[in-house]
């Protein structure tokens, strides 16, 4: 399962009583914009949450996948775009409260790939249609709608009257953020424990930096991040290093870094004089291997904090 994040506007109303999302193939020049293509990524059971006008307003499931489809009657009013599309029917369960980007952007701010997101820097939506959304947004996103439209029931609660206490067991909205949650979580847990046990052979078991080689204290440390990762990307032991529990928190908060050679780069956040109390050694070489030199020169590019 696949999470998206449809960018609808002016046309929610109509798609939502169509039971749809819809977008052209190709612009009037011929080009195909990524956000159309990405209609050719979703399948059946995927969700899609829906944006409109700066809130998150509806969650819904494919019920099939993506497929050819010419503009609906109902937005022919849309003269800019061309009849032949892509299309995918879908069941909307629209929220009774809306989540509002910008109020939680601290928030979802953080979870945002650098590439292909839908929100901008200062909370607004990205032109566009379809984005991709990955388990640890979607989660996120999930989190935000539960705690505005699910009721939840306290001891106190169960002696008030039944007609006081709003009834959520026909909720529809309930076991579709259930299971939509349970399959990302999932997906990120069976990912990283496949990630780590690849891992630890190519760094020999212990910290790439200061040889520490107690299994508790060792984390598999992605270079490019789940969020900004192909599902390729992800499971591909060459895209990290394994370093102890403190080393790893340096470079996950990007305050070190390795290049194409395996030199340690130090962030000038650190202070020199406290080199010595996080064990690190400005220019020490490690041992890499070919296959990580593409993604420590992604990391020390994106994640990397020089200053």
């Amino acid at each position: 399962m696949n999470n998206f994040i449809v960018m609808q506007g002016h046309t929610y109303q109509e798609e939502k009583d169509l039971g749809i999302i819809w977008s052209p193939q190709q612009d009037k020049g011929g080009n195909v914009p990524h956000s159309w293509q990405r209609m050719t990524e979703v399948k059946e059971g995927d969700r899609v949450f829906h944006y409109v006008k700066g809130n998150i307003v509806a969650i819904s499931i494919a019920s099939e996948s993506c497929k050819a489809g010419s503009k609906p009657f109902i937005l022919q009013s849309h003269n800019r775009w061309n009849d032949d599309g892509y299309l995918v029917n879908l069941k909307y369960h629209e929220l009774d409260k809306r989540v509002n980007v910008r109020e939680k952007f601290n928030e979802i701010l953080p979870l945002l790939p650098i590439k292909y997101s839908p929100f901008q820097q200062d909370a607004n939506g990205n032109q566009g249609y379809l984005y991709p959304c990955n388990e640890e947004l979607a989660i996120k996103l999930l989190e935000l709608i539960s705690e505005l439209n699910i009721y939840q029931v306290n001891e106190e609660q169960l002696e008030i009257s039944i007609d006081d206490v709003r009834i959520t067991e026909h909720n529809t909205l309930i076991p579709v953020i259930v299971e939509t949650e349970s399959e990302a979580k999932t997906k990120i847990r069976l990912g990283q424990q496949k990630f780590r046990k690849d891992l630890l052979p190519l760094w020999e078991s212990k910290c790439a930096l200061c040889g520490i080689n107690l299994p508790e204290l060792l984390r598999a440390s992605h270079s490019k991040p789940w969020k900004d990762s192909t599902n390729v990307e992800r499971l591909d032991p060459y895209n990290g290093v394994l370093l102890c529990c403190n080393h790893d928190a340096l470079y996950d908060k990007g305050l070190i870094a390795f290049d194409g050679q395996g030199r340690l780069h130090i962030s000038s956040v650190i202070y020199d004089e406290d080199y010595l109390m996080y064990r690190l050694v400005p220019r020490a070489k490690i041992q890499i291997h070919s296959e990580n030199k593409v993604y420590f020169k992604w990391h020390k590019k994106n994640i990397f904090k020089m200053n």
